[in-house]
């Protein structure tokens, strides 16, 4: 490898490298970077959303940052998925971050400062408003093919829901958007989806899936204003075979 190269790239002597690595690769290629002495004018980047600043240990006597735009990339995107997201900034210096900070603009995002405090919690919140999104149509897939439905009918039937929910959701905030049974206080209807769901094998159990989404989803009830006994009854409906099991073996 050639003094200045990294590979077949020559780094330059002036200016902000960003390094598009996967999470696991960060730490070794700011080590590599770093011994290839580059120039004091360059500032280092990494846009990983878990990792903090220390992942760029090795580049320590340079400025370093990370810029992680709040967006899912399952495949390469024109520009306009930057427009209107957040992108979590930080930065070891004051300039740095004002750079990263007016890139994010420029490409019509809104820049958030998230350090390495935060960190953990801001790229779990994105695991559950992304990931477990995905894991939770997945499991609703399961559910309309064990009732005899093709895959792709599922999926393809599904994804209007999906994209309602996610209108919905822009319009009107998180307590305002939920719908169904939980948010109506219908308890009949959750007992039969739980008797019906109760009949689905699977690891874990996809019952146990619906009692637990279906907590979180009663407190956004309550939230919202569900009737207090109407809550309590639900809550009761979605937790008390769980209770039993427990009492079960405790004897």
């Amino acid at each position: 490898m050639a003094p200045g190269r990294t590979g077949f790239i020559k780094l330059p002597s002036l200016g902000v490298v960003f390094l598009a690595v996967p999470d696991q690769a960060v730490h070794e290629v700011a080590r590599t970077l770093a011994s290839l002495k580059p120039s004091p004018r360059l500032s280092f980047v990494h846009v990983s959303g878990a990792l903090g600043l220390g992942a760029l240990h090795g580049l320590r006597n340079h400025p370093v940052g990370s810029f992680h735009p709040l967006q899912s990339f399952p495949a390469p995107r024109d520009p306009s998925a930057f427009r209107g997201i957040t992108v979590a900034v930080d930065a070891s210096t004051p300039a740095l971050m004002r750079r990263l900070r007016a890139l994010a603009r420029a490409i019509g995002a809104r820049p958030k400062h998230v350090d390495d405090s935060q960190r953990a919690l801001y790229h779990a919140a994105a695991v559950f408003a992304s990931n477990y999104l995905i894991a939770s149509v997945g499991e609703a897939v399961k559910v309309l093919q064990s009732a005899g439905w093709e895959r792709e009918e599922a999926e393809r039937s599904l994804q209007p829901l999906v994209e309602g929910v996610v209108a919905n959701l822009r319009k009107r905030g998180v307590a305002n958007a939920l719908t169904g049974p939980i948010r109506r206080g219908d308890v009949d209807t959750v007992r039969r989806h739980l008797a019906a769901l109760a009949a689905i094998p699977g690891d874990p159990p996809i019952e146990g899936v619906y009692r637990m989404l279906g907590q979180v989803a009663l407190e956004i009830a309550t939230e919202a204003g569900l009737d207090p006994a109407a809550a309590e009854q639900t809550r009761r409906a979605l937790t008390e075979k769980s209770a039993a099991t427990r009492r079960r073996r405790r004897e």
